[in-house]
């Protein structure tokens, strides 16, 4: 039997991920039957499982990736960025975190609050936000730009509880179109002010 490529197998679970990802966000993680998932990813069960253990091993690591494409967002332009994408997200598809991504994040933050045992395996892998978020806002301290009154922890907790509102008021499906000048109010309150 030929021996398959490293690429190959990263093109695969690339592919998987991706499917699923449309697949949870549609259905919600009960909903992602595996005829579901063999329908969006275009692969059988055999393939989907012998690069994810089950299903909850593949929630998780789609979850870890958006975490990861998030993160990047934060480490480049910072965690109200990730907001204004989800904004965008809700009622058309970003670039940078579409739809699908929004759907899977809301299917997180629901899982954690039902579920113990996926809440100590998100545990790990949650940090990742935080540590971005974190050395976001010291990069923004240490540039002049940041408010010198406020401890980085806990300007990195306020935004990171501004961030689960959100996702809490997209969830409720309530309107988004007047949240934009929230967003740039909470980007505000974290930046210095510089007196004249």
């Amino acid at each position: 039997m030929p021996r398959v490529s490293q690429d190959h197998l990263d093109a695969r679970r690339r592919q998987i991920l991706d499917g699923s990802r449309s697949c949870f966000a549609r259905f919600g993680y009960e909903g992602a039957t595996v005829r579901r998932l063999e329908e969006a990813t275009g692969l059988s069960r055999g393939a989907i499982f012998h690069h994810f253990k089950d299903k909850e091993s593949l929630f998780l690591a789609l979850a870890e990736d958006d975490a990861t494409r998030m993160a990047d967002v934060v480490a480049e332009q910072g965690l109200v960025q990730v907001m204004r994408n989800l904004l965008d997200a809700s009622s058309e598809t970003s670039p940078a975190l579409g739809a699908d991504w929004l759907g899977t994040r809301l299917e997180v933050s629901r899982r954690l609050r039902t579920d113990q045992e996926f809440r100590e395996r998100w545990a790990q892998r949650s940090e990742q936000l935080t540590a971005a978020t974190r050395a976001r806002l010291l990069w923004q301290k240490q540039a002049g730009n940041l408010r010198d009154d406020v401890d980085v922890d806990v300007l990195t907790a306020y935004l990171e509880l501004v961030l689960e509102g959100l996702l809490s008021h997209l969830a409720m499906g309530l309107p988004a179109q007047h949240l934009r000048p929230v967003l740039d109010l909470v980007e505000e309150s974290v930046r210095r002010h510089r007196t004249r």
